[in-house]
């Protein structure tokens, strides 16, 4: 028995498309930008290859779907689902939908707006970290939020998430689960579902419209796993 199959429910993390503070590098948290035409066409080109019956995500097989409350997640969502086909077509007010500032990006308080290196001299400035460099996983964002403030907040999710999949591990009911949301907050969450803390080393790249899968080792939902790589369903 392979340890995980199409039966086995899966959580797709979807990261919003390119805003304007994307592509600068800066940090954005609680800013409500909206997605850049291009972002727009991120979405769009990923909704178009892996969203849909018989695709990646089947929304036929999509039970829970929670969105961030920020514009550029409503918009990324609203590219992904927002169609008249019912078989894709997925409204914002749509009961499996919840809209949740759980999943809100990080937020970095003093920091937002600010490039790494900004920060970091900011820091430097007022005295701190004069033996080492700041790390957000690590100390947290003045004025924001702490690792561990960011850390409860996931695991109620991951706790709704597998509540929810519990019942259906081999497949008794489709109940894939959706997250739409920010770049760092869910580099977090699938530390989080990996049951590491958030300042432990896993390097991540997360491109903006990527869509990212985890699931389950072995149909358990005591173990989490991500996917290395996943083929993608036979086109019918």
């Amino acid at each position: 028995m392979s340890d995980l199959d199409s039966t086995t429910p899966r959580v797709f993390l979807v990261r919003h498309g390119e805003t304007e503070w994307t592509k600068n590098g800066r940090y954005t948290g609680t800013t409500d930008l909206p997605l850049t035409p291009y972002g727009i066409e991120q979405v769009a080109g990923t909704a178009a290859l892996l969203v849909g019956p018989h695709k990646l995500v089947d929304v036929a097989r999509v039970s829970s779907i929670w969105v961030s409350p920020r514009k550029r997640a409503q918009q990324t969502f609203k590219c992904l689902f927002d169609s008249e086909d019912p078989n894709v077509g997925i409204s914002i007010d749509d009961e499996k939908v919840t809209i949740t500032e759980d999943i809100a990006e990080w937020d970095y308080g003093d920091y937002e707006g600010l490039l790494v290196g900004e920060i970091r001299q900011k820091r430097k400035d007022e005295g701190l970290d004069q033996e080492r460099e700041w790390d957000i996983w690590r100390d947290g964002c003045e004025g924001g939020e702490s690792a561990r403030q960011v850390t409860e907040r996931l695991d109620r999710v991951i706790e709704k998430v597998q509540d929810l999949q519990r019942p259906y591990m081999n497949g008794e009911k489709p109940v894939d689960a959706v997250l739409v949301a920010h770049g760092l907050v869910l580099r977090c969450f699938m530390k989080r579902w990996l049951k590491l803390p958030l300042d432990a080393e896993l390097p991540m790249i997360f491109s903006p419209g990527a869509i990212s899968i985890l699931g389950y080792k072995n149909h358990d939902v005591n173990q989490p796993a991500f996917f290395m790589g996943m083929a993608l369903p036979a086109q019918k």
